[in-house]
């Protein structure tokens, strides 16, 4: 029991602050919602404020239909965001490894992955979606090339983050590079690799919203370009703050399951 009561405590301490930062970043956003709208004069047609938001899902007649579909289409988004999650993540901690274990390898992903993140995803999506079609596989490319290079990036530096002496120790009793690599790099990139989750996160769903837009034609990406078409201002706002609001939930997830395993491997959590 002793054991747990630091990650505990760590909990505690995260969900906290996690609470208070979404307290005070929902203020912020408000805040500035109302003042820009006011400052720059913007068309009430075209502008649209909280309450404006707040009667298309909750009040208005046909409130509950709309919740419904806004539920439907974020859980599509978040699939497909989950989808290039994954593979981003998974395509970035495989090239890291590579990376660290051979300079060879470095040279040859580097560029190319620089190369990927430099060129504008709606450059490339009609190659994407020759190349594997208008699937969960143009999903996973498109959202994982948004998650790939910040995450490599982070996770590389982690894993060269460790100290010599632990290296020449698992090397003085006969350890290879690899295990150097997955029993002293791995557990000292824990902080790189969950800043890499904190920003691949939100990365995730704007590949996802992108890929939506580009390729698939379904959740909210799709959803707000569609609406945006038929002069539906209070359904194009509303769907952007359902995406906003579950894109800083999930942020904040990650920064609490953050805290807890670092907690439990006895390292301090990253800060954003």
């Amino acid at each position: 029991m002793s054991a747990l009561s630091p990650t505990l405590a760590a909990a505690g301490r995260a969900l906290l602050r996690a609470l208070l930062t979404l307290v005070f970043v929902v203020g912020t956003v408000l805040l500035l919602w109302v003042a820009g709208l006011r400052i720059f004069e913007v068309s009430d047609y075209v502008g649209k404020g909280p309450a404006d938001v707040w009667a298309h899902l909750v009040t208005d007649e046909d409130a509950g239909q709309t919740r419904s579909e806004a539920w439907s289409l974020l859980v599509k988004t978040l699939q497909d965001a989950a989808l290039g999650f994954v593979a981003g993540m998974l395509a970035a901690t495989a090239l890291a490894g590579a990376i660290v274990l051979s300079r060879a390898v470095e040279s040859a992903v580097l560029p190319m992955a620089m190369i990927l993140r430099s060129v504008p995803l709606i450059a490339l999506a009609p190659l994407i979606i020759l190349l594997v079609g208008r699937g969960y596989a143009a999903v996973a490319v498109m959202s994982g090339i948004v998650v790939l290079f910040p995450a490599l990036v982070s996770i590389v530096f982690g894993l060269r983050s460790h100290s010599a002496q632990m290296r020449d120790v698992v090397q003085v009793f006969g350890g290879s590079s690899w295990a150097v690599l997955r029993r002293v790099a791995f557990p000292s990139a824990l902080p790189a690799l969950f800043a890499s989750v904190r920003i691949s996160v939100p990365g995730a769903i704007t590949g996802a919203l992108l890929a939506e837009w580009l390729a698939t034609g379904e959740g909210i990406g799709y959803a707000i370009v569609s609406a945006a078409a038929r002069s539906q201002i209070n359904q194009v706002w509303s769907l952007v703050v359902v995406i906003t609001l579950a894109s800083l939930v999930l942020y904040l997830l990650a920064q609490l399951v953050e805290s807890v395993v670092l907690a439990r491997f006895g390292q301090e959590a990253g800060r954003a």
